[in-house]
């Protein structure tokens, strides 16, 4: 079985905002902007729907309006809340995340770990760490967020590695790694800006 992980540079205080906002121009917004996808996901767990699941629009309204949320159905919340994620923010290039199989991430944290970069993990993007007023999804999708606090101290340590110490970690997972630095160097160029993390 193969996994992804989708990552977006997004304003994270913003998109835990929308959460209870109610904010009308925003629901029409997304569902505008993403009415062929928002369909696509419809179509893709159509089972799950007619079984009682939330539409995935109608999710994206429960999360905007706060509520009232089907505690049986969290996963269709997390989609909703990266729906909005996607909306404020600009999804990054996960080429060396998506598809990937068995335990990449935690060799990629083991690299991490190996350079002494202790900041983040992508481990972080595998567990339900949604904000609390969401309910948890009883599988996937796993959600993390990085902070701008995390960002910044992890790009410290990265800089502060010698062309050695990087030539000693195998290269596959050193270019997954450089990859996370682009992620983070985006999020630093907008002050307030964090990455957040959808694992399925």
């Amino acid at each position: 079985m193969s996994y992804s992980l989708s990552v977006y540079v997004v304003e994270l205080d913003r998109v835990r905002a929308a959460i209870g906002s109610r904010d009308d121009k925003l629901r029409r917004m997304i569902g505008g902007r993403f009415k062929a996808q928002l369909a696509h996901a419809d179509d893709w767990f159509a089972e799950e729907i007619a079984n009682g699941a939330p539409a995935r629009y109608d999710a994206v309204r429960a999360v905007i309006d706060g509520g009232p949320f089907d505690q049986g159905y969290g996963f269709q919340y997390a989609y909703a809340y990266q729906t909005i994620c996607q909306f404020y923010g600009r999804f990054l290039d996960n080429r060396y995340f998506s598809p990937f199989r068995g335990s990449w991430l935690e060799q990629v944290d083991e690299g991490l770990a190996e350079l002494g970069i202790k900041a983040i993990s992508l481990a972080d993007f595998v567990y339900h760490a949604l904000p609390a007023a969401l309910p948890e999804p009883e599988e996937l999708p796993g959600y993390g967020e990085w902070t701008p606090e995390q960002c910044a101290e992890a790009l410290v340590q990265w800089e502060s590695t010698t062309p050695k110490q990087r030539e000693e970690v195998d290269h596959e997972v050193l270019a997954a790694i450089e990859s996370c630095m682009e992620w983070i160097r985006e999020a630093q160029a907008r002050p307030g800006w964090g990455i957040a993390g959808f694992f399925v």
